[in-house]
């Protein structure tokens, strides 16, 4: 143990009896400690409990799914993200088994008093009470993924007082929170390794900065460490799999090493889609739903997305121009006079006609309210530059027709072989006895 280390070890007993987490022990039981560097060069002690989680019976409950919580804060418009202090050190051990938590150091035998990072049952018994604490509230004002609290309000008047009752309610329950990682009032934030905004889901400017600085891997561990890191980020990388392939195919047992022209071109491609990442949107269920997928020999993917291309005529003419006020609203909303609106479309006169709206046709009436405009039609020719904005080669005006999902002539073309292929299958099913018979003689 190094000087740094010895003295590190001191200080974190010397706090933690203070503070009466951990008392001196007598158990049978002794787990050895470890070091780990912090973010911020320090170190953190770690207890090494793994030959105590091997006997431990598993605590099955359900830490949530991150896609579950984002999907949670499609409305959201104000965030304020909270931190517990000490974590799972807000839950006390049962009486009885602390000697189970003992750890040996040059300084003595210590056990816990409260629950300990590095127990298998640790994170399950922690989310359950968080999740008991603030039931009502998750999903409604609140989600929650261990220490970490997410507040978020769609409605920004009503957000002091969902951080109020959330506070409120840590403080009733002698929870404490880090000021220095706390953000509240906040239209964007980092929660979990994601940036959140109202307009969706992004990058965190860090890990970018950490995969761009990462340097070339020497070993298949170091290989590990990166793809590790990067497939987290993966939902933001296009072909991520078919592009990782060089670096995957390495961590495989049989393949030697050897780091060549395909492995750097694949580790650079990665970094380089890093910095490019998409902007993922929040998905609105009054929206339809279009999933794109491809696969090939090496990779399978998909996207997940929500067009608005299969509105009516008359809709999407009309959506154009509220998209255009939207952009433009700082220089065009409440103008003294009319703003002159040219449209190739007379399908707008459609709207001239009374008709029953919709909630996406009532919200497009309340946002045209607050302009003073006109519309003219004007024929295609002499309208040529959104024309060319939104008629390009890659977005093909394709009108929309009733579909079969599978037409008949999808099968025209089954090779021969391949039918008999499935025909012999077939009679080899046929003379197989079930398996209830085979099992039993």
């Amino acid at each position: 143990m190094t000087n740094a280390e010895s003295k590190a070890l001191k200080q974190h007993i010397d706090k933690e009896l203070a503070t009466g987490k951990i008392r001196p022990s007598t158990s049978s039981a002794g787990a050895p400690v470890m070091f780990v560097k912090k973010a911020d060069g320090s170190l953190r002690l770690v207890v090494d409990y793994w030959k105590l989680n091997n006997v431990t019976h598993k605590n099955v409950y359900p830490l949530p799914r991150q896609d579950n919580l984002m999907a949670k804060l499609r409305r959201a418009r104000l965030f304020t993200k909270l931190d517990l202090r000490w974590g799972y050190n807000n839950v006390q051990i049962k009486e009885g088994n602390e000697w189970k938590t003992a750890f040996k150091t040059k300084y003595g035998l210590f056990e816990y008093l409260v629950m300990p990072f590095g127990l298998t049952n640790a994170p399950a018994a922690f989310q359950h009470f968080m999740n008991n604490l603030f039931r009502d509230l998750i999903d409604v004002t609140v989600v929650i993924y261990l220490d970490d609290i997410l507040i978020f309000s769609e409605n920004p008047e009503e957000h002091p007082s969902h951080v109020r009752e959330v506070l409120l309610r840590l403080m009733k329950n002698q929870l404490f929170c880090k000021l220095s990682k706390c953000h509240f009032h906040v239209t964007t934030v980092d929660y979990l390794g994601i940036v959140i905004s109202p307009a969706g889901f992004s990058m965190d400017q860090k890990k970018i900065e950490a995969v761009t600085s990462w340097p070339t891997p020497r070993t298949v561990k170091q290989v590990q460490a990166f793809l590790g890191f990067v497939n987290y980020l993966c939902r933001f990388i296009p072909n991520f799999s078919l592009v990782a392939r060089p670096l995957h195919n390495l961590t495989k047992k049989e393949t030697p090493w050897s780091w060549g022209i395909q492995e750097e071109e694949a580790f650079q491609e990665l970094k380089s889609l890093v910095t490019k990442s998409l902007v993922l949107i929040h998905s609105n269920p009054e929206l339809p739903y279009f999933l794109e997928t491809d696969a090939s020999g090496v990779a399978m993917g998909a996207i997940l997305s929500q067009r608005e291309a299969n509105y009516d005529t008359h809709d999407k003419e009309l959506l154009a121009i509220i998209k255009a006020l939207e952009e433009w609203r700082i220089f065009l909303e409440a103008t003294d006079k009319p703003i002159q609106v040219f449209t190739d479309h007379r399908n707008l006169e459609y709207w001239m006609q009374a008709w029953t709206f919709n909630q996406r046709h009532a919200r497009w009436q309340i946002f045209l309210s607050n302009f003073n405009f006109e519309i003219h039609y004007c024929p295609g020719k002499q309208s040529g530059k959104p024309d060319a904005l939104s008629r390009q080669s890659d977005y093909v005006d394709t009108p929309s027709e009733p579909e079969v999902m599978l037409p008949a002539e999808v099968f025209a073309n089954t090779l021969e072989e391949e039918l008999e292929i499935v025909s012999e299958v077939r009679s080899k099913l046929r003379k197989t006895p079930p398996l209830n018979q085979s099992s039993s003689s």
